[in-house]
């Protein structure tokens, strides 16, 4: 009997595992000598001056609108994103001016988006759908003609890149995400990356309770320090990451690049085997840069009733995202997006990940293909 298909599954193995024996024998599982180990590391792999860890993207994402000063100030945003990234901007009490989307790739358009500046415009927020860049060159020049911050939640996007750049790394501040299902995994967690040292100064202050000096630098500074002397500059938050998930970040930064050249092998071969399908419609792939692919999202005519089909064949399948500006919390800023507005009744998000079986993403296709010559059939 065929087995239940996941959507998502995070690839762990007997490396991550072994991960946990060095801070559980130590004793020190909290923020410490793995997380700045995580941090040098992933700072280094992508390409910034900074990586300071945090327990999620959105507490990432919370820092950037913060450091970036957006109270009662506007950020051009988008609504085809999980709620974090709005939520963020409420967070910092900013206002979140939602702008469409290019039809091909979901990601923001760099024109919907230079059209909505205003003088109130303090920063654009930019994510990279499933893990395909955006046009970063056009975002870029838009925010430095503008003078406005340039954020990436980066959250679905690690090991993506854009031209030779990592995703994360071409803005003023890069946001990743390393929960349950993201390419880069820790359970839960997140990174903030920034080439300003300034703003990774206070970043690191702000993990922290808004403290001077973290708890595993205190400790080893020496027995002369006093370790209950430190200054708290101003109002922070309990937003580090801990060992034991660096420690499993470690060990899937070694694999990084294998799990996602593993991705992308599986996200080859259904564009192989869905392209020209009656009814399904494949998202576009820019030339400019490289998908981390951390889903493999399609368009169906009837997506409503491919996603029931495939449930009945024990086969998981979704929808990212809800439109944010749709949502009730959004009302006050809600706008019209006619892109996103038909765009989204067709998405459908189904099973990927590195270590999903040959015959299991055989049966997902064989699935899609004999839902579409079914209805092709009925209207014949």
């Amino acid at each position: 009997m065929a087995g239940h298909i996941q959507l998502f599954k995070p690839w762990f193995e007997a490396a991550e595992h072994e991960a946990f024996r060095q801070p559980l024998e130590t004793g020190w599982v909290g923020p410490g000598p793995k997380v700045k180990e995580f941090e040098q590391r992933f700072a280094q792999y992508v390409g910034a001056k900074h990586a300071i860890a945090l327990n999620s993207a959105t507490a990432a994402l919370h820092l950037a609108m913060l450091v970036s000063e957006v109270k009662d100030r506007e950020v051009l945003t988008t609504s085809m994103t999980f709620v974090s990234t709005n939520h963020a901007i409420l967070y910092a009490g900013g206002r979140p001016v939602f702008c469409d989307v290019e039809p091909g790739t979901l990601n923001i358009d760099p024109r919907d988006l230079e059209r909505r500046i205003t003088p109130q415009t303090r920063a654009l927020m930019v994510v990279h759908y499933a893990g395909h860049p955006c046009a970063m060159d056009e975002l870029v020049e838009i925010a430095r003609r503008h003078g406005l911050a340039l954020i990436e939640d980066a959250a679905q996007a690690c090991g993506g890149t854009y031209g030779d750049r990592r995703l994360g790394s071409i803005g003023d501040i890069g946001c990743f995400s390393f929960e349950s299902k993201k390419n880069l995994s820790t359970g839960d967690g997140g990174m903030f990356t920034t080439n300003d040292d300034a703003v990774a100064e206070r970043v690191r202050k702000l993990r922290w309770m808004g403290i001077s000096r973290g708890t595993w630098d205190r400790f080893n500074e020496g027995h002369s320090a006093r370790v209950w002397e430190y200054d708290v500059e101003e109002v922070g938050f309990k937003y580090g990451m801990n060992d034991l998930a660096a420690a499993l970040g470690l060990v899937q930064l070694d694999k990084l690049e294998r799990a996602n050249a593993l991705r992308r092998r599986v996200v080859e071969r259904y564009r192989e085997a869905l392209e020209g399908v009656e009814g399904i419609e494949l998202f576009a792939q820019r030339a400019y840069g490289h998908s981390a692919h951390y889903s493999m999202v399609i368009k169906a005519d009837e997506r409503d009733a491919l996603c029931d089909y495939l449930a009945a064949h024990d086969i998981e399948s979704a929808v990212h995202f809800y439109p944010n500006h749709l949502l009730p919390i959004y009302q006050p800023y809600t706008t019209r997006l006619p892109v996103v507005e038909v765009e989204w009744r067709r998405i459908l998000t189904i099973p990927l990940y590195p270590h999903l079986a040959a015959e299991a993403q055989e049966r997902v296709i064989a699935c899609i293909r004999g839902f579409a010559a079914g209805r092709a059939a009925s209207r014949r």
